[in-house]
């Protein structure tokens, strides 16, 4: 195959997957925010006064709403009464009981630190998109409460602040923040929060001698914004039911309680208001980023000026509780749930601003220390400025549409949105106040339903176009792989005038619909595609006739399309049950169990012959059952786990040195090898078992001295990283005196990424590294055995099957490799539900908040997103190179081409992509949003990863050895592809049916 078509396939395949995964951003999550907005605010007499004159903002970063209001023993007890459960958070208990409202504040994914606060602060669900622009400072601008202040003053993190600092007006929002550094893993997190709370009070103290400060504070419309970043970092560390996360909440719940009396003893006005909430939860593991519900339910709790006091019911259950609620001895008090962007629209409320121009939020009236007249006042202003929105994304729609279809409910019968306001305005003015708050609210749904209607006007055409492109990328794919690796490029694309110009004309139309909408770039993308590999499948219709004729030519009698159709359906059960294995991992333990009687299928004498390779097979799929049967999530650092996992890699690397001739002589004693031995490549190989042992070594400390809260060693960081560059340097050594054999390079790889998975490693995933290595050996070796294994045939079947010499002569190829047979399409098929069980083996990849930054912190202490992340990206590709490096040996022992397999994955795996497109949702539980994008990614990406492990396959394959003696003497002889034909022929004729053929 030459290697510019294989090259423009791979350039295509990457080009085409990184446009069509923000097609899901174009359709699902266009971004929300628009200009122009008019500003409302209650309009009040010139003698009445806002709610409260200053707010005061807390937001405990990464606390659950459960730990903050359950009853635990005392953190580090000092006698037995400590132990007693109590509170945790008293003063904001007493919050809660006494002197404000409370609730839970649902949150949307993606549950991190960056759209939680917009949501708190703007009133705006930013959408997932943002993501592409980075969630650093302002991807896009945004209004906020902050910036309709009269002035604010924030302290916390470096990582939220100043994006609220420089989208504001300039000199409206200042922002106090720690240096980054101070951000450390492997030290108490509670220093961040102090440092806020004392910089608090250094700068009331300032205040009471700065003249300029004082009055600038005496203003009305301010605020106050303390972010506390010590429990999310605590819960990452120690996770959230530890002792340091549960004291954390201690600290927190005092330096509330310390600013409160501070600020109220400064004033001394008694019209301050104070909200008390978190940006998102933190899951049992000490992440977040999902939509898992620990994750979406955070507290939150407001008192003072403006807000109402608790409801209490004596004689039952107050409302709003249920079986969450239930233990945590509040059953008295009304619990008051609100959705994460209502609670912008509180603050404003509270604080006398205009509500935030892109705020979604709906003021939750029953927070309100107000009679009713003024909730009605409050409700009519919301709606207002929900309907704002809508008029203007109505205009900016009709503008782009040929043919704009309104939206019904503010639009038919007369009921436009100015009306439906108007008619509110008369039920106020009629004093009918809970029929205006009513119709308010109903309006604030109908506008909120309108605005999604204007976010998904496009919906039907983009899917479908999308659709479209998908299936014609499969069918590109598929005819490049019959056109490179089954015809071997004999036949040139036919093209004719007719078709050409059918095929630009779709195009022409389709662009300029997007010119006449004013559509986004990425629109004309999306359309190119479609035609694009649809107009190639057209041209190349002469090669698909002849590669069906090859492919399914012995399909000749009723049995055999029977077995073909039987074999067909299995095929694409299982690609349907790795859908589900996405949501539910126990699916790849059923199919490792069924698979490890594969071997059983070729026969008893199959079996006789290679019984200790299948009873390898039996045992590795057995033990990698397991995987995907353990938690997810591991929760527990566990040591001796790790130093056990260590400890195997080091024991096979040791076997090997021992065992290095029966290994290199395909694991038998009656063969010698005639080369000499290599002590180069020996020494080599025990320099990797040694750093393998360092790495266990070095983790072991690390782990431990973080577990004491000793901090983190800089030797041990030092001897960390030096050992995880020298160890991916160590194949190039190899150099000064290669040792070509495949077994040998197999072990190079394995070795290579060992001391990475020990360093990186905080449970079992060392054992299926073990375990995952030692499948992917057997498979090579049993999918050679079962290419060589071909069972006699008649002259009968042979001649019914084109098998003559006559025919072997005309099917002679000018390829150095053979074609390939339906036979390969289950070894794609392996190596595809290899790739999932990569994924998903050692936990749920498609969750983000299943990484665990422990591994981590004992390279990177410091809280560094991007490196910290690049990391754990970095182990999870290390199963990807072990299969690439299998299965580029494996395309050398079958004689096929080295992209041909890797290409045929790379047209079946979009089927997943596709099911996964039209699954995704953007509104439902936060969960199942976020499970339903990072499902769709994951799947898009893997066509990616697919490509790339076949760049990384030549890498580590270099010049490798398979010492197949049939291949090498026809390569010799120049007649490789007649001779591997003729044995592919009559292993296709005796092949069991569960190879999807007779």
């Amino acid at each position: 195959m030459a290697s510019s078509p294989r090259f423009r396939f791979l350039a295509i395949a990457l080009i085409f997957h990184f446009v069509y995964i923000f097609s899901i951003f174009d359709i699902y999550f266009v971004s929300p925010i628009v200009s122009g907005m008019r500003l409302f605010e209650i309009q009040r007499p010139v003698s009445s006064r806002a709610p409260a004159d200053r707010l005061v903002l807390f937001v405990g970063d990464g606390l659950r709403a459960d730990k903050a209001f359950e009853s635990h023993p005392e953190p580090y007890p000092k006698n037995d009464d400590d132990l007693i459960p109590r509170p945790l958070a008293p003063y904001l208990r007493s919050r809660v009981l006494e002197h404000g409202t409370f609730g839970i504040s649902h949150t949307r994914v993606p549950t991190e630190s960056r759209p939680g606060h917009v949501a708190l602060i703007a009133g705006l669900y930013e959408d997932v998109s943002a993501v592409t622009t980075g969630w650093k400072l302002n991807p896009v601008n945004f209004d906020s409460v902050f910036n309709r202040s009269s002035h604010t003053w924030s302290w916390g993190s470096p990582d939220i602040l100043p994006m609220f600092e420089q989208g504001a007006v300039p000199g409206r929002v200042d922002a106090y923040t720690y240096d980054a550094e101070l951000e450390n893993f492997s030290s108490d997190a509670l220093v961040l929060d102090y440092w806020v709370f004392d910089h608090v009070k250094d700068f009331f103290k300032e205040a009471e001698t700065n003249t300029t400060l004082r009055d600038a504070l005496k203003q009305e419309k301010v605020v106050f914004f303390l972010h506390l970043l010590g429990l999310d970092t605590t819960g990452h560390s120690h996770r959230p039911y530890s002792k340091e996360y549960l004291h954390n909440i201690k600290v927190v719940d005092q330096g509330v309680q310390e600013i409160t009396e501070l600020i109220e003893s400064f004033y001394a006005d008694d019209r301050t208001a104070f909200v008390f909430t978190a940006d998102h939860g933190m899951s049992d593991w000490g992440s977040h980023g999902d939509g898992h519900p620990n994750n979406t339910r955070t507290p939150l709790i407001a008192w003072g000026s403006g807000v109402a006091k608790p409801e209490v019911f004596t004689d039952k259950v107050a409302p709003g509780h249920d079986d969450y609620s239930g233990g945590w001895g509040l059953n008295s008090v009304r619990r008051n749930d609100v959705a994460q962007a209502d609670v912008a629209a509180l603050m404003a409320y509270l604080v006398g601003v205009e509500f935030p121009a892109n705020s979604v939020g709906e003021l939750p009236l029953t927070f309100l220390d107000a009679d009713i007249r003024e909730k009605a006042e409050a409700s009519i202003v919301n709606a207002q400025c929900i309907l704002e929105q809508y008029r203007v994304k109505e205009e900016d729609k009709k503008l782009t549409e040929l043919r704009y279809r309104p939206f019904r409910p503010l639009s038919e019968n007369g009921l436009t949105p100015e009306r439906r306001i108007a008619d509110i305005r008369e039920l106020i003015d009629a004093g009918r106040f809970e029929e205006a708050i009513e119709e308010a609210a109903t309006l604030m749904k109908v506008g909120l339903d309108g605005l999604r209607y204007l976010q998904t006007y496009d919906w039907l055409f983009l899917r479908a176009l999308i659709t479209i492109g998908y299936l014609g990328w499969v069918a590109y794919a598929l005819a490049t792989v019959v056109d490179l690796h089954v015809m071997h490029g004999q036949l040139q694309p036919s093209r004719t005038l007719a078709g050409t110009l059918v095929f630009s004309s779709v195009l022409a139309v389709l662009y300029a619909s997007f010119i006449i909408s004013k559509s986004p770039i990425t629109y004309y993308a999306y359309a190119f595609f479609p035609v694009f590999f649809w107009e190639e499948v057209y041209a190349r219709r002469s090669c698909l006739g002849e590669g069906r004729k090859q492919l399914f030519g012995h399909v000749n009698s009723g049995g055999k399309v029977v077995s073909l159709l039987f074999n067909g359906a299995v095929y694409v059960a299982v690609i349907e049950s790795l859908a589900l294995g996405y949501i539910y991992r126990q699916i790849l333990t059923v199919l490792f169990i069924i698979g490890a009687f594969w071997p059983v299928t070729y026969g008893l004498s199959f079996l006789q012959k290679h019984a200790a390779l299948a009873t390898t097979w039996f045992l590795s799929c057995a033990a990698m059952s397991v995987f995907t049967l353990l938690p997810a999530a591991m929760t527990e650092e566990d040591v001796t786990l790790i130093v056990l996992g260590g400890a195997l890699m080091v024991v096979v690397g040791l076997l090997y040195l021992v065992l290095e001739d029966f290994v290199l002589a395909d694991f038998t004693w009656s063969q010698t090898r005639s080369s000499t031995k290599n002590p180069t490549s020996r020494t080599l190989v025990g320099i990797q078992v040694g750093l393998t042992l360092l790495a266990i070594l070095v983790t072991r400390s690390s782990a431990l001295s973080l577990q004491a809260k000793q901090g983190l060693p800089l030797g041990n960081q030092v001897l960390g990283w030096i050992v995880l560059v020298a160890s991916f340097l160590m194949p190039l050594a190899y150099r000064l005196q290669p040792n070509n054999h495949y077994m040998h390079r197999i072990l190079v790889v394995f070795l290579t990424c060992a001391p990475t998975f020990v360093i990186l490693t905080i449970s079992y995933e060392g054992l299926f590294y073990l375990a995952f290595s030692a499948l992917l050996v057997s498979w090579v070796r049993l999918e050679h055995a079962v290419y060589k294994y071909s069972p006699a045939t008649s002259t009968k079947d042979k001649a019914a099957n084109g098998s003559t010499k006559k025919s072997e002569d005309k099917l002679k190829l000018p390829s150095p490799f053979r074609p390939l047979t339906l036979h390969d399409a289950r070894v794609a098929l392996f190596f595809f539900v290899l790739l999932q069980s990569a994924f998903f083996s050692t936990g749920n990849v498609a969750s983000v908040s299943a990484f665990s930054l422990e591994s981590v912190s004992r390279l990177i202490p410091v809280f560094d997103p991007f490196s910290q992340g690049a990391l754990l990206i970095l182990k999870l590709m290390i199963p990807f190179a072990l299969i690439s490096a299998n299965l580029g040996i494996l395309n050398k022992r079958l004689g096929v081409a080295p992209s041909a397999l890797f290409m045929v994955v790379m047209a079946i795996s979009d089927i997943l992509t596709l099911y996964f497109f039209w699954v995704v949702k953007d509104e439902g539980s936060w969960l199942e949003i976020g499970s339903t994008i990072s499902h769709f990614v994951i799947a898009s990406l893997l066509c990616i990863f697919v490509a790339a492990l076949e760049g990384v396959s030549a890498v580590f394959n270099a010049g490798v050895e398979v010492h197949d003696a049939e291949v090498a003497q026809a390569v010799e002889n120049g007649t490789v592809a007649e001779a591997l034909l003729k044995k592919v022929n009559g292993a296709v004729d005796g092949l069991p049916a569960v190879d999807g053929q007779e």
